[in-house]
């Protein structure tokens, strides 16, 4: 569990200053001071660090560069690439700021000790906050935390997380919280009615399953449905080595809605959640599916294969329609779907769709609020032709090349018929490179924005 620092007499201040204060701060230094921040060539400039020491060779304080506006709108979490930097020792935020700026710099340092350490034991980050008066340090760490199993998750190679492992680490979280949980695995799912699961993962040696968690008996029904596709070789249609080069990161879905359901457990919300996971491997054997098979899904809607990559989607129909059946408060879809979505706008923004305005609205907001990036994208109508194969009711993966991600989500959409509200994000859940507070590898995506839209959404 990630933790803000306890020790308080001791702690060494941090100023964080954009350019524009720079010269205010220095007006009240004594003239040593004045004299060092000249001598280090600190000009407040984004993500510069400036060590003031003290009479006796310590630290006096820490200055920390926050450059300009400009700076701030282009990069996030600056405080975050300045702790990784500092000596030993338990730090304070000395400069005022606001209540939101200053919720950014102090998760932002949590999120930044973040090591994934099950192969490798990596030296801590020795370098500790002490969280601001101001601000809820259990909140924020239980947000960490959840970020934390999202990546440890999403980290860990198929070898140890196949959906067996999945399901292990979903009913862990079900007893830290108390949360009831159930599986269907293997023929079940097909005496269940969960056809389309069962045909992707059943090429797999590891029985595909759907994980079904639901915690807390009052108030309105939140269902996160998180894509678990523990490996995917693209099947059949096999991908090239460089494409399956990250394919264990294709359950980043599911790891996401089950850090999601950490914070929202952890926090106590006054909500009923419910957690669906279709966990497979997308594997090759005799008995895989194969590119122009017909599928039935579980609200009966029959599927034609055009490509057994486009297998996300399948497992996810199943899950979806279920959650459909008990027409839910709000329905959160998750999924690394689409190498469309990254194309459309790279691997920093979650792109969400939903027909809801006023939801889009309220994710938006809650997205800026805790710098958790998402951008809007049209469920377009005009396109639903393009996913009708005319031989079966629908084409999982269309010919064309075009709006992929598009078509991926109107699939999607239509295993949702009687629920209002319902958002699908078609997320990346990997950092390609390390940036402050997301070292490379795993990264949750879009699910602080959930959590900050939660209370206008549901009235909570």
């Amino acid at each position: 569990m990630p933790r803000f620092s306890e020790t308080t007499q001791t702690a060494r201040p941090i100023f964080i200053l954009p350019k524009d204060r720079l010269d205010g701060w220095m007006a009240q230094q004594d003239q040593i001071t004045q004299n060092w921040v000249k001598t280090q060539g600190f000009t407040a400039n984004h993500g510069q660090l400036c060590v003031v020491p003290d009479a006796d060779g310590g630290i006096a304080a820490v200055l920390a560069g926050e450059g300009t506006a400009t700076d701030k709108r282009r990069s996030r979490f600056m405080l975050a690439g300045i702790a990784s930097r500092l000596p030993e020792g338990s730090y304070r935020i000395a400069s005022d700021h606001p209540t939101d700026a200053l919720e950014e710099h102090a998760l932002g340092w949590l999120l930044s000790q973040y090591s994934f350490e099950r192969y490798r034991t990596r030296p801590p980050h020795k370098a500790r906050l002490i969280c601001p008066d101001n601000l809820d340090a259990a909140r924020l760490e239980q947000i960490a935390a959840g970020e934390y199993l999202t990546r440890d998750l999403i980290n860990t190679p198929a070898s140890d997380m196949g959906p067996d492992a999945l399901e292990k680490a979903a009913r862990a979280l079900a007893k830290t919280y108390d949360a009831q949980i159930k599986v269907i695995t293997g023929s079940e799912l097909l005496e269940k009615n969960f056809p389309m699961i069962h045909t992707v993962g059943r090429a797999s040696a590891t029985a595909p399953r759907l994980i079904d968690m639901h915690w807390g008996d009052s108030g309105p029904t939140l269902v996160l449905v998180g894509k678990g596709v523990c490996f995917d070789t693209g099947g059949l249609n096999i991908k090239p080595g460089a494409s399956m080069k990250l394919m264990k990161k294709d359950m980043g879905g599911a790891a996401t809605v089950l850090g999601l359901a950490h914070m929202i457990m952890g926090l106590g919300l006054s909500l009923r959640l419910r957690v669906l996971i279709p966990a497979v491997e997308n594997a090759i054997d005799g008995s895989a599916f194969r590119p122009q098979d017909i599928l039935t899904a579980r609200n009966g809607m029959t599927v034609e294969i055009n490509n057994t990559d486009a297998e996300g989607r399948l497992v996810l129909a199943d899950a979806l329609a279920l959650a459909d059946e008990t027409s839910p408060d709000l329905m959160i879809c998750m999924a690394t779907l689409t190498g469309a979505a990254r194309v459309a706008v790279g691997p920093d923004l979650a792109p969400f769709y939903t027909d809801d305005a006023s939801l889009a609205d309220v994710i938006r907001e809650g997205a800026n609020a805790v710098r958790d990036p998402v951008w809007q994208m049209p469920f377009h109508d005009p396109y639903e032709p393009m996913i009708e194969p005319g031989i079966a009711d629908l084409d999982n993966a269309p010919s064309g090349g075009f709006a992929g991600s598009i078509t991926a989500a109107l699939f999607l959409r239509r295993f949702v018929r009687d629920t209002a509200r319902f958002a699908h994000f078609d997320i990346y859940g990997w950092q390609p490179t390390a940036a402050p507070a997301r070292p490379k590898g795993g990264v949750g995506q879009g699910a602080r924005a959930i959590l900050a839209a939660l209370p206008k959404v549901l009235g909570l």
